[in-house]
């Protein structure tokens, strides 16, 4: 059986970079159209060439994302946008909107199009009518179990292809149609402008009683009811790619390159089955999430497990590789605080479970520190590890260790 592709995303050419070193397949992101995410995850047309030309130079595959809903305005400039980015290269575009879907296949049918998980496909039926005005691909709503989808593949065309969410942040609302947003602040998440307020913290209040707040509790120092958990499926790939499922997606392209570099990597490593899944969990861990879950993927969600709301990680992102380690000397670029005598461990697509002790931190003019404490600067390092340039130093956090045990 072949297996699934691993894609993942990026908002800019930094996560574009480390997702496909860590092994991904296929990256996608969103360009200067319709986009579905705040302006500064946009790549402009220029940088999407470089990706397509990046990705296709590594027989790996770029998507972009054109999935917010389509005003009548906005038609016939996406009709130019298909053309665009058709001769940049783009292997497919993801799509929840009916017109924009139509406009597009009339403007550039070479294009493929993707299905969007926005676009609430929950059953065969609606999979064909897509296939049926050109859509390759269906990202199945985030709703669907494992045997709805087993189902569906079962009533389709093997060319149709299955896309399926994996890991990341999943939205309290149906397959992330959301309109809490707009009507708190007037931004839409269905146009990219989500300012999550299912994550506040809310209280309770008696009409006839205005300066009462009875606070709605789930623990002590903080509640957040509407607050969904995040996904992770890498303990059951096996059961959805035997479901039909044929891309492993992960969300996240307002993330950095770090949790990038460690959601692909992961997965990678599970899907290639070059790691135990127990250590696997544990690397899911190092990064910053709300408590995992396993979706509706098995039904429906668990209601009586707690969701505090708040963001947990068992390591903080010390610096990037920019060199191989050489003669013992290793060249970085720094990004949150570490000193000497830490731990360094080292994310790679190379090795697992590498590290080394902080000896000998030395800055920019050849002075010796004894903690490397100046955002992105650039540092050199003793380094007993066979590090390479593009790999993710991390100092674990015990602090954080203890708040995600509870």
């Amino acid at each position: 059986m072949k297996l699934p592709e691993l894609l993942a995303p990026a908002g800019d050419m930094n996560c574009l970079k480390a997702a496909a070193r860590f092994g991904a397949d296929a990256v996608y992101i969103g360009g200067p159209l319709l986009q579905l995410r705040a302006e500064k995850s946009a790549f402009p047309e220029e940088e999407i060439d470089t990706a397509a030309k990046l990705l296709h130079s590594l027989n790996k595959k770029l998507y972009v994302t054109v999935n917010s809903f389509t005003k009548n305005t906005e038609i016939e400039p996406l009709k130019d946008y298909a053309r665009t980015l058709y001769s940049l290269g783009v292997d497919a575009v993801i799509v929840a909107d009916l017109g924009a879907l139509r406009a597009i296949k009339q403007a550039e049918p070479r294009l493929e199009v993707h299905i969007s998980t926005q676009a609430n496909c929950c059953n065969y039926s609606a999979a064909m009518a897509y296939y049926e005005l050109g859509a390759s691909r269906i990202v199945v709503a985030r709703e669907m179990t494992i045997d709805e989808i087993a189902e569906m593949h079962s009533k389709i065309p093997d060319e149709l292809e299955i896309e399926a969410f994996v890991h990341g942040a999943m939205c309290m609302a149906y397959s992330g149609r959301c309109l809490i947003s707009s009507y708190m602040n007037g931004r839409s998440g269905n146009r990219g402008e989500c300012t999550q307020p299912c994550r506040w913290e809310y209280y309770l209040v008696e009409r006839n009683r205005p300066n009462e707040y009875l606070k709605l509790e789930e623990y002590e120092d903080h509640s957040a009811l509407l607050s969904s958990h995040d996904m992770k499926a890498i303990g059951f790939l096996d059961k959805l790619q035997q479901a039909g499922v044929d891309s492993f997606k992960i969300e996240g392209r307002m993330k950095t390159e770090y949790y990038v570099s460690h959601v692909v990597n992961a997965y990678r490593r599970a899907i290639d089955k070059s790691a135990p899944i127990e250590l696997l969990e544990d690397e899911l861990n190092a990064i910053s999430h709300r408590p995992y879950n396993s979706g509706f993927y098995f039904g429906n969600l668990v209601h009586n497990h707690k969701n505090d709301g708040l963001y947990h990680w068992d390591c903080t992102f010390a610096g990037v590789a920019l060199e191989d380690c050489t003669d013992g000397k290793l060249k970085i670029q720094q990004r949150n605080f570490f000193k000497l005598g830490d731990n360094l461990e080292v994310l790679s697509p190379d090795s697992f479970g590498m590290a080394f002790n902080c000896t000998k931190i030395v800055n920019e003019k050849g002075e010796e520190c004894e903690t490397a404490c100046h955002p992105q600067e650039f540092l050199t390092l003793d380094c007993t590890a066979d590090v390479k340039a593009g790999d993710i130093l991390r100092v674990r956090t015990e602090k954080q260790k203890i708040i995600t045990d509870i």
